[in-house]
């Protein structure tokens, strides 16, 4: 009787997921108080000093690109601690792991000294974390909302596979942006999440990536742009979704455990990176900073009937498309996930046709934590060389020696995998943020990001690309001559100082050799 009621309660629940596939936003009509930016940043101290480098730089933001994982947890945390006002966040990604932990930990103690903290963090991300998600959002200065949410809220996955199927429409659009903003005086961008991987403290996989800061105007374009999303119908309160508010003891006990961790991870080399007081105070000096014109693009919350014409607003990709189609001489393209699709392709195929140098630098399947991406990649990659683009494929590199700069992260913690999403037009202009070149990131997905005018912080992004493309660092791809026609690409190397060549995919497992070919098979590209 018992296995029948629970068939029963299975069928049901199934029933109601197919009828909210058709639905709205679960909590959309949830009560809320919109709330904004903080007016007057000036009343802060990291505002007045802000505001005061800035006065020499009338128009200009402040800018520092940061290539450390280490430098990205501890600029956060610096921030955090240093917060009088507000802290606004939001995430495509907040890990349950030390420096995801480490970081409520700072949010809660913000909180305490009376910080108003808005968290904002893309749904699915969040399962899992629903119990500690909801013990932080107990505070009173503190709101958390979870951006286009699920209406299951369980840990069934066949159930929650199942609302992704009869609601795809609506639940593939996510919201990929990464930024922290203190005070509307400070912030970071770029392409972290918050995760040990992406701070360098990954056990399996160290993710190589950039942190943009910015202080001066560009801020209180970020902070529009969060209170965009915050204010959105798409961004329900966490307890229009997560059931009872926690109790009190529930909250004590989070708070407990947030403590027992920052006690136990003291000696960590995140907590010690924090406690030093660098990078934030370096960048804060009279010369921590490029001042460069700057401006914030990203995509309107409501992107999905934007690109379906229903709704005016913004979409990124628009701009960068039209910064890439200007350049004169050089476009160099960084992104992880590289699925240009057929106007992408076409956009890169009449630059070649100007002679634009054109080069890319992406994963290869050994260093991809996404083959499915990969498999998408697959195709485009003899049509591109055709054209003559230049295409270049990070090593994991295990066991070896890295680049001091931080690009390539340390190894004995963890393979590494690239991340970074940076463009360089004509080496004097640059973006840097959270969109891929591929499809989900131009159409699916929103997006973040700075657009800076300056030829220094562009020259910074060229050397280090040019010290990774480096055969002893990535697979410079080419194509064959003569042989086999369904084996036309090569892979030139670097192994143990000596050049090496490869006509098969590099890496040593076979069976994800198998499936990438296997998945490149499917009309997959709209979805990568």
């Amino acid at each position: 009787m018992a296995r029948i009621r629970a068939l029963l309660a299975l069928a049901t629940t199934m029933l109601v997921l197919l009828v909210a596939g058709c639905a709205t936003v679960p909590g959309a009509d949830y009560p809320r108080t919109p709330s904004l930016a903080l007016a007057q940043p000036t009343q802060t101290s990291l505002g007045r000093t802000a505001a005061s480098r800035a006065a020499a730089h009338p128009g200009l933001s402040g800018i520092k690109l940061l290539p450390r994982g280490t430098d990205g947890y501890a600029l956060r945390a610096q921030m955090a601690d240093a917060a009088e006002r507000t802290l606004d966040l939001q995430y495509f990604i907040i890990q349950n792991d030390d420096s995801g932990y480490l970081l409520m930990d700072s949010l809660l103690r913000a909180a305490k000294r009376g910080v108003r903290v808005r968290l904002l963090i893309d749904d699915p991300q969040a399962q899992g974390q629903e119990a500690q998600i909801a013990a932080l959002a107990a505070h009173p200065n503190v709101d958390v909302r979870l951006f286009n949410p699920f209406v299951y809220r369980g840990n069934l996955s066949a159930l929650r596979w199942m609302e992704i199927a009869v609601s795809a429409q609506r639940l593939n659009y996510r919201m990929h942006n990464k930024l922290f903003v203190v005070d509307n005086a400070v912030a970071v961008t770029g392409g972290r999440n918050v995760g040990d991987a992406y701070f360098e403290s990954g056990k399996d996989l160290q993710f190589g990536d950039y942190d943009v800061f910015a202080m001066g105007p560009v801020v209180r374009q970020l902070s529009g742009g969060f209170d965009d999303y915050w204010n959105s119908s798409l961004s329900v309160p966490v307890q229009a979704l997560l059931g009872a508010t926690p109790d009190a003891a529930a909250v004590d006990a989070f708070e407990r455990d947030l403590a027992a961790h920052r006690t136990a991870m003291r000696a960590n080399d995140l907590v010690r990176s924090a406690n030093s007081g660098q990078p934030l105070a370096r960048l804060m000096a009279p010369n921590g900073v490029v001042w460069a014109k700057t401006e914030a693009i990203y995509d309107s919350p409501d992107k999905a009937d934007v690109e379906s014409g229903n709704t005016p607003g913004v979409l990124m990709r628009r701009r960068l498309i039209e910064a890439s189609k200007q350049v004169q001489k050089e476009l160099i393209i960084v992104s992880p996930y590289f699925v240009p699709g057929k106007p992408g392709a076409s956009m890169l195929k009449s630059l070649r046709e100007r002679g634009v140098r054109v080069r890319v630098l992406t994963n290869s399947l050994a260093s991809t934590d996404e083959p499915i991406v990969h498999a998408g990649y697959q195709h485009y990659r003899v049509p591109l060389l055709e054209e003559g683009v230049e295409l270049y494929e990070v090593k994991p590199l295990p066991g070896k020696p890295q680049p001091r700069d931080g690009e390539l992260k340390n190894p004995s913690a963890g393979q590494f995998a690239l991340h970074a999403k940076v463009f360089v037009f004509d080496r004097t202009k640059l973006f840097v943020g959270s969109a891929n070149f591929d499809r989900r990131s131009f159409h699916l997905n929103t997006e973040v990001g700075l657009l800076i005018d300056s030829p220094a912080l562009a020259r910074q992004v060229v050397e280090r690309f040019d010290t990774i493309a480096q055969p002893a660092n990535s697979y410079v791809l080419a194509l064959a001559e003569g042989g086999n026609p369904l084996r036309r690409l090569t892979w030139r190397s670097e192994e143990n100082g000596r050049a090496a060549i490869s006509q098969t995919e590099p890496g040593n497992d076979r069976a994800r050799d198998l499936a990438t070919d296997l998945l490149s098979l499917l009309p997959l590209d709209d979805l990568l």
